[in-house]
């Protein structure tokens, strides 16, 4: 086992983290285990956490901030320290993303990252059999706060159809999943449409892509193949892009028809009835 002592603090924000915990604690004069009763865990999981062992979660941090009086120290750390523990290919759209005031999103098989349920995102996760499943899902969760902060990004999404109707997580997590997009939808910096099958071929068939705009930076496009992400800046990429988003957006169906639609395939597909909960899981990896 690795000795709190030779824990480096600028190793990383987890071991940063890990070592400003030590350091507050012992200086408030507490064990692991007086502290722990403070916060409502054990003091095995303070020690895990002091020395890198285990990610913590915003949950904790808050009710360590308010056990050792930090002014929210902990509670602003953590969201670097969850950032860290997505693929590393992925921690810079996840940066850009933060700081966007625009985000436009097609997306062709399931609910965009942004969006999902805690359920709904573990399944995603699952596909791509990570071994810190839990920390990715809490560092997807953490993404959201953006949503929730006091000038959010307008943020666009088009779903194909296909994504109401793929049961990811299974009966009970789908109806969740599309009643939180109804939510969603009436936020008014959110808005969710579409794309019906009876549409046909259309200029997303490629396959799904985010465009992030800024107040003061270049547009940027994002796109995810079957291993990892890529951001461009290039302007013609970014002109086919905002043209193919347009005529994406034209074909989708309104807000209104899109919410209507949602609603139905939840309670129809969805709805308080006997189904199946088992269904097939293909592998895979998406950070979307």
């Amino acid at each position: 086992m690795v000795r709190i002592n030779e824990l480096d603090p600028s190793a990383s924000p987890l071991d940063y983290y890990g070592s400003e915990l030590r350091r507050l604690r012992e200086a408030a004069g507490l064990n692991q285990a007086e502290l722990g009763g403070c916060i409502f865990c054990t003091g095995s999981l303070v020690g895990q956490i002091e020395t890198a062992k285990k990610v913590p979660t915003r949950d904790f941090s808050e009710r360590l901030d308010a056990a050792l009086g930090t002014d929210g120290a902990f509670s602003r750390l953590v969201g670097l320290v969850l950032r860290s523990q997505l693929p590393s290919w992925f921690q810079a759209y996840a940066e850009m993303e933060a700081r966007a005031t625009y985000i436009s999103t097609f997306q062709a098989q399931y609910v965009y990252g942004l969006l999902q349920t805690p359920d709904y995102a573990r399944a995603v996760l699952a596909t791509g059999m990570p071994r810190n499943l839990d920390d990715l899902l809490e560092a997807r969760m953490e993404r959201q706060r953006i949503l929730e902060r006091k000038d959010p990004p307008l943020v666009m999404v088009i779903l194909d159809e296909a994504a109401l109707y793929r049961p990811i997580g299974g009966r009970v997590v789908m109806r969740e999943q599309l009643r939180h997009l109804l939510i969603c939808g009436q936020r008014r910096w959110v808005q969710v449409q579409v794309l019906p099958y009876s549409v046909g071929e259309h200029t997303g068939l490629i396959g799904s892509f985010n465009q992030l705009r800024f107040d003061d930076d270049p547009d940027i496009v994002y796109t995810e193949d079957l291993i990892s992400g890529h951001m461009t800046a290039n302007p013609e990429t970014i002109r086919e892009a905002t043209l193919r988003y347009a005529n994406l957006q034209a074909a989708a169906l309104s807000v209104e028809d899109s919410a209507e639609l949602i609603t139905r395939v939840m309670e129809e597909r969805y709805g308080d009835h006997p189904g199946p909960e088992e269904h097939a899981v293909a592998k895979g990896f998406v950070q979307r």
